[in-house]
């Protein structure tokens, strides 16, 4: 069964189809890309798949549960979560502290008086840190951080909540050559290793084709092609509206 099943998906914004139709599915234990133009729809296919949005018509499911209508609180407590393309961590608290917020939404503990807090869930903080590579950063202001190592920060506070399906929006933006590939190395491995499904949106298509195990791409609205990035790279309508002629096997 697949972790996550939309159909038919949809969203207007006036008279623009911004989400026009859209189906299809992402398996536990892999990577799925979704990429296209600037004005392909991904955007607000994420915000829909988030809860940030509601769709018009069509129908989001997480295993065998509709969440179709559900916002983002009630699909993060289902096991949804998602970064974003600009990082969102609390920059005055220390790299821990930071993980440690995310243990306490998930076990519902958000109300404990700030020194107790400092003192919960610090072992399991510090063993995501350790898996994403930030281990001897923990003590650290946020706000001090590189770029890259914030976005490895909120891979770790994503992390936290123990999610099935983790949305990515441009995680690799913003970063160095690199960085982008260590970054998305370190999730496939993460991956891998939990059983996690991945849906990311991506510009550097050097990340999708070394990385997805599927890709998904989006044009005005529509999904127009879907497989293997071997499949989707020789695929003459995405050359043509996305990659370029340029772009080689």
């Amino acid at each position: 069964m697949s972790l996550l099943r939309v159909e038919n998906l949809s969203r207007r914004f006036g008279g623009v189809r911004a989400v026009d139709g859209v189906g299809f599915t992402v398996e536990a234990g892999r990577l799925t890309a979704l990429i296209g133009p600037n004005g392909a729809g991904k955007t607000t296919c994420f915000n829909l798949l988030n809860g940030q949005l509601r769709p018009d018509a069509g129908r989001i499911c997480l295993g065998e549960r509709d969440v179709t209508r559900l916002g983002p609180r009630r699909k993060w407590a289902l096991g949804i979560a998602r970064t974003f393309q600009i990082t969102a961590t609390f920059s005055s608290m220390t790299v821990r502290e930071n993980v440690q917020v995310g243990l306490m939404a998930r076990h519902r503990r958000l109300s404990a008086l700030l020194p107790a807090a400092r003192q919960l869930y610090r072992a399991e903080a510090d063993a995501l840190l350790e898996r994403v590579g930030m281990a001897d950063q923990a003590e650290r202001t946020a706000g001090l951080l590189a770029y890259g190592d914030l976005k490895r920060l909120e891979l770790a506070i994503a992390l936290a909540n123990d999610p099935r399906l983790l949305l990515m929006d441009e995680p690799t933006a913003g970063m160095a050559p690199r960085e982008r590939i260590d970054l998305m190395a370190l999730t496939a491995e993460i991956v891998r290793e939990r059983g996690l499904g991945v849906l990311f949106t991506e510009h550097d298509m050097d990340v999708v084709f070394r990385h997805a195990d599927r890709v998904l791409v989006m044009n005005r609205g529509r999904l127009i092609a879907d497989g293997t990035p071997v499949e989707v790279r020789a695929d003459p309508t995405v050359r043509d509206v996305y990659l370029g002629a340029g772009e080689t096997d």
